[in-house]
């Protein structure tokens, strides 16, 4: 899953339109502005908390 410098590639893959709006600002604060955006984010334990947060909404690709 983590690549060898310290980043991580997360995908935006489903809609968070019927979400609470934590969910929604998860995403944002993600840096997700559309569906099907894949980001590339620093390694770390507050990253991996979003993910794990709103795992139905995002996924790490490798």
């Amino acid at each position: 899953m983590a690549q060898s410098n310290g980043k991580i590639k997360i995908q935006y893959y489903r809609s968070k339109i019927a979400t609470p709006a934590k969910h929604k600002l998860v995403v944002k604060g993600l840096g997700f502005t559309r569906l099907g955006q894949i980001v590339e984010r620093e390694d770390s334990e507050s990253i991996r908390g979003m993910v794990k947060a709103v795992p139905h909404l995002v996924r790490i690709v490798e």
